[in-house]
């Protein structure tokens, strides 16, 4: 039966405990122990993260010839990793000059994701003269998988016949998870110095594969170590050993380290100061392993599902006209006959010489959030009206809508005038994000006209009208005195011989606080009869009146 991780720790700090405590009497007639308490400390900066552990190294119990330590690490990343390993091993002076050990841990890591998860790793190694080799496998344990939560499929909206189809990609659930493994690496000596030098440089090759049958990753591993037994100007029983590595696998690429580790002698010496050999010295050296529990997480994408849009995304109902089965003289009656507080789809291009008239409530549209009974949003594609009409093109009614639609109305009749959208004594009606472009040569053209309507809102829209040699262009005329206009966010573009205007304001009032952020292509403001009350602003400072 396993042991429990609470009676773990509490069997390896009792170890300790008794390990550290020496009575009188034996101290004078027992041997010194060789092996004495260190903490090692380690900086590994990387070209994907940056790490630091602290590492505690205890002998639990000593002969001459075998050593049980314990071993308490805590490791922290750049990436807000945190992880900590309790560790018990023992290893074996043979006489061939080998040192030969296992060891066991209990690991647990939070991840930056904010996820905890525990691992038990169990390890054996042979370290000899000239050659070194390592295994170590990687136990998960407990609760492998964690939900990262789900991104919802995106949405898009297609017109098709008569209805609007809303196709949405398979929603995306992210996990991360824990997987189990094994690592292993094979190195030598290099004879750079003497095999009882203090100084030894070793390189070590091998690999690493992790999986839990869903994730797999796997990959070569190569190490370079350059240990110095003895420091000169440091205290007795110091060492620094320098590093370098490098790993590849198939799932997080290549990533290098670079490392220095310094050992903190506990306790000063305990073999009566005399020198260990170069094997005696390898029987605390740091034990090699995976730097943490290896987590990788995992996307999971559904399929992905079509449905019909049944209203706007305000819930008007839709109505789907398509210039591939209604032309455009026939676009008029078909807007009438989609009924009050409607809303109108348009796809394709209609090209008309009759005015087109909204109904009340009544929304004509190109692109414009549309709503799936399973609540999913998405937004049609713009569409065309391209009129050739004498006067507006489109007339507003109360409380409508025009939105998302190119219109131009380029009437060149001699002595006829042209107009975008025009407003006649209705209230409530908002002209926004449209492209509305407007010419004449022998009257003037004027993109949006609004007449004695109250409660009308023009916003983030491209306004622009061309006058003739002897005629003027204006994006946006106020006439009446019953008219109150809210102008925000659009771009306004005048020209023309007779004068050009951005902006003529003849009566009403404009919303001085809310028109604003209005961006100002060409043509002057122009106030005339009795004048306006408010302002338009302009994104470069100035303002109309």
């Amino acid at each position: 039966m396993a042991m429990p991780v609470e009676e773990f720790v509490l069997s390896f700090a009792s170890a300790i405990a008794l390990a550290s405590f020496t009575p009188p009497a034996a101290a004078q007639s027992a041997p010194a122990p060789k092996w004495g308490a260190h903490i090692d400390v380690e900086a590994m900066p990387g070209t994907k993260r940056d790490l630091g552990e602290a590492d505690l190294f205890v002998p639990v119990w000593q002969n001459g010839r075998s050593l049980v330590f314990g071993n308490l690490r805590g490791r922290f990343d750049s990436d807000s990793d945190r992880e900590g390993n309790l560790g018990l091993g023992m290893r074996r002076m043979l006489g061939s000059g080998w040192n030969v050990g296992g060891y066991g841990y209990l690991d647990r890591r939070k991840t930056e994701n904010g996820n905890s998860f525990n691992q038990v790793t169990l390890g054996a190694e042979a370290l000899g003269p000239e050659w070194d080799a390592r295994a170590n496998a990687y136990l998960p344990q407990g609760d492998r998988v964690k939900a990262l939560g789900t991104i919802e499929g995106a949405s898009t909206a297609a017109i098709v016949g008569s209805v609007v189809q809303v196709t949405t990609t398979g929603s995306t659930m992210r996990e991360e998870r824990a997987l189990a493994g094994y690592d292993f690496e094979i190195g030598g000596r290099l004879p750079f110095y003497d095999a009882d030098s203090p100084r030894q440089l070793r390189v070590y090759a091998g690999g690493y594969s992790f999986s839990d049958g869903t994730v797999k990753l796997a990959g070569p591993r190569a190490r370079l170590e350059y240990t110095v037994a003895q420091v000169s100007g440091l205290w007795e029983g110091a060492q620094l050993i320098a590093g370098a590595e490098y790993q590849s696998d198939n799932e997080r690429g290549g990533q290098a380290f670079v490392s220095l580790r310094l050992r903190i002698p506990l306790g000063g010496s305990k073999n009566g100061g005399t020198r260990l050999t170069v094997q005696e010295q390898r029987m605390t050296a740091p034990v090699v392993r995976d730097v943490d529990i290896v987590t990788q997480v995992h996307a999971t994408t559904g399929p992905g599902f079509v449905e019909t849009a049944t209203s706007t995304a305000a819930g008007q109902p839709i109505t789907v006209i398509s210039s591939a089965t209604t032309s455009g003289a026939a676009l008029p009656g078909a807007v009438a006959a989609a009924g009050t507080n409607s809303a109108v789809i348009l796809s394709g291009t209609f090209n008309t010489t009759t005015v087109i008239t909204l109904q009340p409530g009544q929304t004509l549209a190109g692109s414009i959030a549309v709503r799936t009974p399973s609540g999913r949003i998405a937004t049609t594609p713009s569409a065309t009206i391209a009129g050739v009409v004498t006067g507006p093109a489109v007339i507003p009614a109360n409380n409508s809508t025009f939105t998302g639609l190119t219109l131009t109305n380029n009437n060149t009749a001699p002595g006829v005038g042209s107009a975008g959208v025009q407003t006649n004594g209705t209230t409530g009606v908002t002209i926004s994000n449209s492209t509305i472009s407007v010419s004449a040569d022998t009257n003037n053209a004027i993109g949006v006209n609004i007449v004695g309507t109250s409660g009308i809102t023009i916003t983030g829209n491209r306004i622009s009208a061309s006058g003739g040699a002897t005629t003027a262009g204006n994006a946006i005329v106020l006439n009446g005195a019953a008219s109150v206009a809210t102008v925000a966010g659009n771009t306004l573009d005048a020209s023309g011989g007779a004068g050009a205007n951005a902006v003529a304001a003849v009566a009403g009032a404009f919303n001085t606080a809310a028109s604003t952020g209005n961006v100002l292509g060409s043509g002057a403001c122009a106030v005339g009869g009795g004048g306006p009350t408010g302002q338009v602003g302009f994104t470069n400072g100035t303002t109309c009146p």
